[in-house]
């Protein structure tokens, strides 16, 4: 019954990160990126809004597929993969945030 439970709560949390990845790679929901979200008009001005929606929206499917070798490995107990599903997970979002960070990857370009 547990194992039921956790994969039913499990799937659920892909599924909102899959409904994420919809929704940012169609340029929308930039209101729920952190930084962007809270940036001046002027800020956002210098930014390509779509651009990183879309990246936001590759890394949503990214972390749903990662979290589906969690769930996975919570269902056939190995706990080996769990820890590994967890690792990616880490450096994925570590990635990520260098990624976004450098190289004004989401500037305009004038």
């Amino acid at each position: 019954m547990d194992k039921i439970i956790a994969f039913v709560i499990q799937l659920a949390f892909i599924a909102l990160l899959v409904i994420l990845g919809i929704v940012f790679s169609k340029g929308k929901g930039s209101f729920l990126i952190a930084g962007y979200n809270t940036a001046g008009p002027e800020e956002k001005k210098k930014y390509d809004e779509k651009a990183l929606c879309r990246f936001m929206g590759k890394l949503m499917f990214i972390l749903a597929g990662c979290y589906a070798v969690i769930m996975f490995a919570t269902v056939l107990d190995r706990t080996e993969f769990i820890w590994g599903g967890i690792v990616l997970i880490l450096v994925i979002c570590v990635w990520a945030v260098i990624y976004a960070n450098t190289g004004n990857r989401f500037r305009k370009r004038k």
